[in-house]
């Protein structure tokens, strides 16, 4: 059973009328100036992908052989019926909480020929049970990445160095709160 639903009351509506816009005096034409270049900021970075150093742990299951592997990002290795291709790897800065990973394609060769992916993704040295390679036969990890990280950044504060006017600068304009008393005291002795 269908219903209708009730008319609903319009109510007048006035039209808004929006004014054009008045045509702008026209500027004189001044000469073309000369594009101005402008200067390169240097940037503080961490190691281009090219020179970072990534070690990959491998093991057979089966014969129980080990193998490290040391390359770049970009660079490839096979062992036995597989092939991994590191896409990139990062570490954290010495002053942060440690934690290393790559980000890892491996492709496993097939009896009947061709080749079948069986794992794309990130792996990292400190937690290797989070991203797994879930294989039968063989066992691939992340065992170090290699990066090199500036001494200090804008914004690093060094104990012993004076603040510089910079970062008084950043420091808060609000209203003080009053100290208030603490209740020890208040208390006469």
């Amino acid at each position: 059973m269908l219903l209708a639903a009730p008319a609903l009351a319009q109510a007048p509506v006035d039209p808004v009328v929006i004014p054009a816009p008045k045509p702008a005096a026209a500027a004189p034409l001044a000469p073309a100036a000369a594009p101005v270049a402008a200067k390169p900021r240097k940037v503080e970075t961490a190691t281009p992908n090219a020179m970072r150093g990534v070690v990959i742990g491998a093991l057979d299951k089966r014969t129980g052989e080990t193998r490290a592997f040391t390359g770049r990002p970009g660079q490839y290795f096979t062992f036995k019926g597989l092939r991994v291709i590191v896409r990139a790897c990062e570490a954290t800065p010495p002053w942060e909480q440690k934690l290393t990973g790559a980000f890892l394609l491996i492709d496993e060769a097939l009896l009947r020929g061709g080749v079948r992916r069986v794992f794309s993704g990130w792996m990292f040295a400190e937690s290797p049970s989070l991203h797994p390679l879930e294989h039968p036969r063989y066992d691939i990890w992340v065992k170090s990445c290699t990066m090199r990280f500036p001494d200090a950044g804008p914004d690093t504060v060094v104990a012993g160095r004076a603040v510089s006017s910079a970062s008084a600068a950043g420091a808060s304009k609000a209203k003080k709160s009053p100290e208030i008393p603490s209740a020890d005291a208040s208390i006469p002795r």
